[in-house]
């Protein structure tokens, strides 16, 4: 049963980075490791102000992006190969920035950059990494290949932002990947790219690389996939504002899910569900500190914990509704959140009472828009500046007191609106932005400190 092992930019950022990968990578070869990277560190950002200045007509702008990250990549194969880098290596290379230039002449030419366009220019990323690292795993495991991607990870024609294909992910790997892996070789693909139908090449967006990982190990039914990345794995806090904040072993998917909405950028849940649908455990690792502690990730959480993490984000804005019509009508609040529909606002948080409600919308809402359209049939009062501080934990529900302890260590602080989510794994509170992180702190160290 093979291991997929993803290692972000930062892990393959240099020639030392990538040594620390290999090492780890051929610690890994009796489970037949399919390692999915990413691109170099800034080189995705690089190609894209690259595709831009093109786009503008400013060619030589854009080569000179592109010359700047071949000098990264050509210094990383000779700090990896002693400073004389394989002939083979360096056509490779010189090939793949070719390719580029005849891009951006195109762009120039033409003065239109299409999704399709900008796909097959963000993709020379992880092409690029792969060749070098590929190449020099393969001075030190003659067996292991590279691989491409896109002869699997099958995706619609949304340039940017593809979906994959699940089911047809599945029958070209067990068909094109599978019989390649066996104990001892190592597999050196691409995260975050794929192609469509017709072979033009995609990118999967966000988070792109984890998900790239997590299809092919559900594909694959792997042992494990790990995200090796510069944490060591999620934590109970921010370690910015909770000295005292540590790994968490285990989490639920859920949440892991309701961490990532409250701010943690470790990884995007929604990347890793293939693999959590088919029950294989995903771990989030620090590649510098491969005997460190790690966090695992799992549909179920089989911890006894009822607080798992304490989580903070703002600026959020309350807006707080209020009309004798609420009591005993029905349809005010469909009416209210068709507002907010018509805009595209999102709703996170929601309070009630008898005659008014309040709501937290994001930083970026239409404030004015949005109280001239409920002002002809509601009271709308905005408080701003505030923040969400939540206690997150999957057995919250179940565990008598939590909600009592929660409100004894913020008994200092004023708070504005208190939450339990709808899935019942957060509850959740709103106070001024400039409080938040202390309250934080005295929630961490009310649930995770004083058994210490």
């Amino acid at each position: 049963m093979s291991v997929v092992m993803k290692f972000g930019g930062s892990s393959v950022a240099d020639a030392e980075c990538m040594r620390q990968v290999a090492t780890l990578v051929e610690r890994a070869l009796p489970e037949a490791p399919v390692v999915v990277l990413s691109a170099m560190g800034k080189t995705t950002d690089a190609l894209f102000r690259a595709a831009r200045a093109a786009l503008e007509g400013r060619l030589d702008v854009a080569r000179e992006e592109a010359k700047a990250v071949a000098a990264r990549h050509h210094e990383a194969a000779r700090g990896l190969f002693d400073g004389q880098p394989p002939e083979e290596l360096e056509r490779g290379l010189a090939q793949r920035f070719d390719e580029l230039d005849r891009i951006f002449q195109g762009l120039a030419l033409l003065g239109e950059l299409s999704p399709r366009s900008m796909d097959a220019i963000a993709a020379r990323g992880e092409l690029l990494s792969t060749t070098l690292f590929a190449a020099y795993f393969r001075a030190r495991s003659p067996h292991s290949q590279w691989f491409d991607a896109r002869e699997v990870v099958r995706t619609d024609s949304a340039h940017g932002s593809a979906q994959p294909r699940v089911e047809l992910v599945r029958a070209l790997v067990r068909g094109k990947l599978a019989p390649l892996l066996r104990a001892g070789r190592a597999i050196v693909t691409q995260g975050y790219i794929g192609a469509d139908e017709s072979g033009a090449t995609t990118t999967l967006g966000r988070g792109g690389s984890d998900w790239s990982a997590s299809l092919l190990g559900a594909a694959l039914g792997a042992r494990e996939v790990q995200i090796w990345t510069d944490v060591e794995g999620v934590y109970t806090a921010d370690p910015r504002l909770a000295a005292r904040a540590e790994p968490i072993a285990e989490l639920s998917f859920a949440e892991a899910a309701e961490l990532a909405a409250f701010g943690a950028k470790v990884l995007h849940p929604a990347t890793i569900q293939p693999a959590v649908e088919a029950d294989i455990p995903v771990t989030v690792r620090h590649t510098l500190r491969p005997a460190g502690r790690f966090t695992t990730i799992r549909g179920q959480s089989s911890g006894a914990r009822a607080v798992t993490a304490i989580a903070m984000r703002g600026p959020v804005h309350v807006l707080t509704v209020t009309s004798s019509r609420m009591l005993a009508q029905a349809g005010f609040l469909a009416r209210l959140f068709e507002v907010f529909r018509e805009r595209g606002v999102s709703v996170d948080l929601v309070a009630t009472a008898e005659v008014s409600v309040s709501l937290t919308v994001e930083a970026d809402a239409p404030l004015d828009d949005l109280v001239a359209a409920i002002s002809p049939f509601a009271r709308c009062d905005v408080s701003r500046d505030r923040a969400i501080v939540a206690v997150v934990g999957e057995r919250l529900r179940n565990t008598p007191g939590v909600s009592a302890r929660a409100l004894d260590a913020l008994a200092s602080f004023h708070v504005e609106m208190l939450s339990m989510g709808a899935n019942e794994i957060n509850l959740s509170v709103v106070l001024e932005r400039s409080a938040a992180p202390a309250a934080l702190a005295a929630l961490h160290a009310r649930f995770f400190e004083r058994a210490s």
